[in-house]
């Protein structure tokens, strides 16, 4: 097979894709009433992934993020014993496998209250995530899916803290191609499972970043994640 044929998913493929990603969903939905303040982020990782194992998962598909606070800077940062405290931003990545193949998604919530530059920066996350999940579709090169949600961000005077690419393929991997940044020459085809999960990390505050899951078709995408993305406040 070549490489395109290998980023292109059979419909079995995309079934075992739908099902992980629905894991996630129900796994979210979850934690939302679980989390409180108090808790330590190792804590509420430990419940993602139980819960993930209890839904049917029969792995992950990479170790839990779950960072509050000052550590959401950290695109990848590891849960800690850090207290999840009133006021703090709390960024959630995960993913189940199911039947061999990898679900991802990324949301962030408040606790208890946030402040006006908090809710801004979750706007401006959103607004991009959202336009780039619309400029996705069979035909677009990867390089203008990350050029819109760059653009969005830099206008809101964020670009600088945008410190990673809008997403990648999934499969079997977690971390597949294509890759969509803004040096990729990959281009989007029908049946390619894709992440758009742009961020903000603003150094020594708070990071915001949202992710789906989607599917690329000739019409656009089947996102085959359906947890809120509005900003929810716990």
């Amino acid at each position: 097979m070549n490489e395109i044929a290998n980023m292109v998913k059979t419909p079995e493929e995309l079934m075992k894709i739908l099902k992980a990603a629905a894991m996630g969903d129900l796994c979210f939905s979850h934690i939302l009433e679980f989390i409180k303040p108090g808790m330590t982020e190792l804590a509420v990782a430990d419940e993602i992934e139980r819960t993930l194992r209890k839904l049917g998962a029969q792995a992950l598909s990479f170790p839990t993020i779950c960072v509050s606070g000052v550590n959401t800077t950290k695109p990848h940062g590891e849960p800690s014993e850090k207290r999840i405290e009133e006021g703090d931003l709390v960024t959630m990545d995960f993913g189940a496998v199911a039947d061999g193949y990898c679900g991802d998604m990324t949301r962030t919530i408040g606790i208890g209250h946030l402040d006006e530059e908090q809710k801004k920066v979750y706007d401006v996350v959103l607004r991009a995530q959202t336009a780039g999940l619309a400029a996705c579709k069979a035909g677009v090169s990867c390089k203008a899916v990350d050029d819109v949600c760059r653009g969005i961000i830099a206008d809101a005077g964020y670009g600088e803290y945008f410190v990673h690419g809008t997403g990648h393929g999934v499969g079997k991997e977690v971390h597949e191609t294509p890759v969509l940044n803004a040096k990729s020459d990959d281009v989007l085809a029908e049946y390619m499972p894709v992440t758009v999960e742009p961020g903000i990390y603003i150094p020594e505050k708070f990071g915001v970043r949202i992710e789906d899951l989607v599917v690329v078709t000739d019409f656009g995408i089947i996102n085959a994640v359906h947890s809120p993305k509005e900003l929810i406040v716990v």
